[in-house]
Formats: C-alpha cells, structure tokens, sequence
C-alpha cells in the first residue's frame, strides 16, 4: 500500500496519484530522478513559458473582434445554412497600426492591437461544449481514453525553472466541461499534472499541521519506505510520480503562500488590474496571480473564466462578462511587457470553438465549430499579425486553416518541442499531444 501522512502533502500528493496509470520509470531522463528538472528542448524555443486565457463556453467572435461588413448589411436575411443573419449590435473599430478590429465592449484589449498575432482559420470537431473543451485541452475529444493534457506535455518535456514551485498551475479551473481532464496528466505520472489553485490563493492540502523539521522527518522515513515498495516486484508504475509529489508539496509549502499573496502589491497594479474584494475581483485576482507565477519560472499557466455560453442573453451576458475581463487582460499583457517578460512568455487568449453569424431565439447565437479565432501575443509570434480567415459571413475557415491538433503543433513548436517525437509509450503504442496529426504554421513566427 502507498504511504501517507498527516501532514498536508501526503493527501495532496495522493489525491494527485489517483486514477493515474503511467509508466514512472520511464521518467528516469538525462535529469537522473528528477523529471521535473529543466530538460533541453528539441530545438532553440521561441519561448520559455505560456499563459493561457481560457474563456470557456464560447466566446461570439461577431460581438467582439471578428468584424463582418457582410454581416451588417445583410441583418434579417436567411442564412447559407439557414436561420437568421444578425449583425452585432456593438460598434466596432479598428485599433494600431495593424487596424485590427474591436467591438466597444474590449477598449482596453484593443489598446495591445499591435501585440497580437491573431489565428482567424481555427476549426474543430464536435460541437459539445464537453468534448470540445477536452479536446483543446488534450487534443483528443474521446471520452474512451483520457489524454494528458497539453500543460502536463510541456511540463514532461521541459520540464520547470522552479523546483520549488510546479511546473503547471491552474487558477480557478470550472468544474464543468470535463474538469479535472482538462488539467490532469492521464498515463503521464502524476507529478506532470496541474495543480489546481483558487482566484484567493488556496491550494487544497497544502497547509503544514506540524513543524517543518518534524514534516521533514517524518516525510524522509516515508519516501525511504516508498523507495523500498517502488523496488519491489508488482509496485505500481506510478509509485515514483507520488514520491516526486510529496517533495514537491514539501517545498511549496515555504514558497506558495508568499508567491500568492498579492496584498503586497504596489496600489498602482492593483489598480491597473482592477483587484477588488469578491467575486467581482476574481478573474482581475487571477491574472495577477499568472504574471506572479510565470515570473517566478512555473512553465504553464492556466486562467478560467466560465460563462461565455451565450444561446440567450447574449447582448447582457457579453457587457457583463467583458467587462468582467477587459482591463485585466489589458494589465496583463502591460505587465508582462513592463516586466520584460512579454518576450518569453506567450499568452494564448481564447475558447474553444466560437458562435454563429444567425439567431438562436430572440437574443442568442449557437455553436459554430468550422471557422473561430484566437489570439496570440508575446515570445516568438508576429506582432500586429493575422494568420488565416473566415469567408465573409464568418461561418467557415477558407484560410490559414487551423484544426486543435495542427494549434497544438504549433504551441509545441514555439516552446522548441516536436509534436511528432515528443511522445509516451502507453497500453502498446506511442501517444502524442496531436495523436497522429497536426502541421504547425511557421507563417506566424517571428
């Protein structure tokens, strides 16, 4: 049986193992027993971290920075695909010298118009908000066999620049759309997935309940007889991936508080985030939180913010919820850039699929799944670049297509990993981020 503690990171650490069925030996790399160590990529990396801003639900495009002339003229006229066409009713303007396009509802988003490099071909394959999600996640929309997702790839093949800290943290992930799956490592050992962190700093298990000389102690006589079950005919594969966590979970516990803490500050950010007390605060809270974690050296940063699944009060919900958005996103990337760390770091903004030009009811628009967008900005894309489009209507990619697995190429190219060799030996075959697909568009490199 595995050994556990009273102490916070024997539950954490065991609660990570659960349902994990990877090989752990097989981690054994050039950085000896230490997997997460930092792990020379397959070729020179653009960039060294990312932060991905995930708006979950399926952000409309049309009301926010996919300006269709087509679509404003045409209001009221049946559809290609039938239904009725329906024009934004938020103004729109271009912004920068690369005159990107912007709806009133992101004023502060469109002052960075000449960061981003926007990907306008994306397409994908199911419509579920569930299979979706997972499959931007994971790059599979299978529910038969749960795949790692894309963090726990680049933390396996990186690995992290703080040992103190993981190399994979997710802040506030929602519940819903697959949960845990989204941020879980799947066959890959426990200690490559995410740990989950709350928009106010808590991390579950993590608090110490004795001294740290006493946590030591008692932590080195269970690993001494962990290694000793890990040596034993028919231990668990993953033995090794939660001896690796309670370490890990050890040395949090000095760290993680402190690098959480945002109270202390400057007003100035606080401010320029739009920090507040509550709910209200919580997504501004989070992107504080990212520039904090990334700067520190975490590899992967992950932010969720639910509720961008508009099929009826789609005019309401979209104020509310950019506005909820808008001027942290801004301060973000100001930050990261004020910090020097834009050049190293890229952020991914987006959802995973997009919405549809027609009506659904009288106040809401549907799934679309064959032509969205997203943006990139920072560490080795294009600036004030557009890669790709949608026909006129926005209804399907025409060109710089996109499908997830050719978008996670394309990740991995830029943090100087090949989606092809980048792989993991399970249940008699090799497993890839891409499975057996994905091109990556160079086109958007800097």
């Amino acid at each position: 049986m595995l050994r556990t503690t009273a102490s916070g990171f024997g539950a954490m650490a065991l609660a990570g193992l659960l349902g994990q069925q990877g090989r752990a030996a097989e981690t054994v790399t050039a950085a000896g027993e230490k997997p997460l160590l930092p792990k020379t990529p397959h070729f020179p990396a653009k960039a060294k971290r990312v932060i991905f801003v995930f708006m979950e639900g399926a952000m409309s495009g049309h009301d926010t920075f996919e300006y269709k002339p087509e679509l404003q003229k045409n209001g009221g006229r049946s559809g290609p695909g039938g239904g009725t066409l329906t024009p934004s009713k938020f103004a729109f303007s271009q912004h920068g010298q690369s005159g990107a396009w912007f709806s009133e509802l992101l004023p502060n988003i469109a002052k960075h118009a000449d960061k981003m490099c926007w990907l306008r071909g994306l397409h994908t394959d199911t419509p579920a908000h569930p299979q979706a999600v997972v499959q931007l996640h994971t790059g599979s929309a299978n529910a038969a066999l749960t795949r790692p997702s894309m963090g726990s790839w680049l933390l396996y093949g990186l690995g992290t620049d703080n040992q103190d800290l993981p190399g994979y943290i997710t802040i506030n992930p929602s519940p819903n759309f697959g949960g845990a799956v989204n941020y879980g490592s799947a066959f890959l050992p426990a200690h490559f997935q995410g740990t989950r962190i709350s928009d106010t700093g808590f991390v579950p298990n993590l608090k110490a309940v004795s001294p740290v000389a006493r946590q030591r102690r008692q932590l080195d006589l269970i690993q001494s007889m962990n290694r000793d079950f890990a040596a034993a005919p028919g231990a668990p594969d993953a033995l090794e991936g939660v001896i690796e966590s309670y370490e890990l979970a050890f040395r949090m516990q000095g760290r993680v508080p402190e690098l959480l803490d945002i109270s202390k500050e400057p007003e100035s950010v606080k401010a320029a985030y739009g920090i507040k007390d509550g709910a209200a605060g919580s997504f501004a809270r989070q992107c504080l939180m990212a520039r904090r974690l990334s700067e520190a050296g975490v590899r992967f940063v992950e932010i969720c913010h639910p509720g961008w699944d508009h099929h009826n009060n789609l005019h309401n919900g979209l104020i509310a919820r950019c506005g909820a958005v808008d001027q942290a996103t801004s301060a973000l990337l100001q930050d990261l850039a004020d910090r020097n760390l834009l050049d190293e770091t890229l952020v991914i903004f987006g959802s995973e699929f997009g919405r549809q030009p027609t009506s659904q009811g009288p106040d809401g628009r549907d799934h679309n799944i064959t032509g969205y967008s997203m943006f990139l900005a920072g560490a080795g894309v294009k600036k004030g670049y557009t890669y790709g489009s949608t026909d006129e209507l926005g209804i399907k990619a025409v060109t710089g297509r996109m499908h997830t697995n050719d978008l996670h190429a394309t990740l991995l190219a830029l943090m100087g990993l090949d989606h092809e060799r980048l792989t993991w030996r399970y249940g008699g075959r090799d497993f890839r981020l891409t499975d057996v697909a994905g091109s990556v568009a160079t086109e958007i490199f800097a």
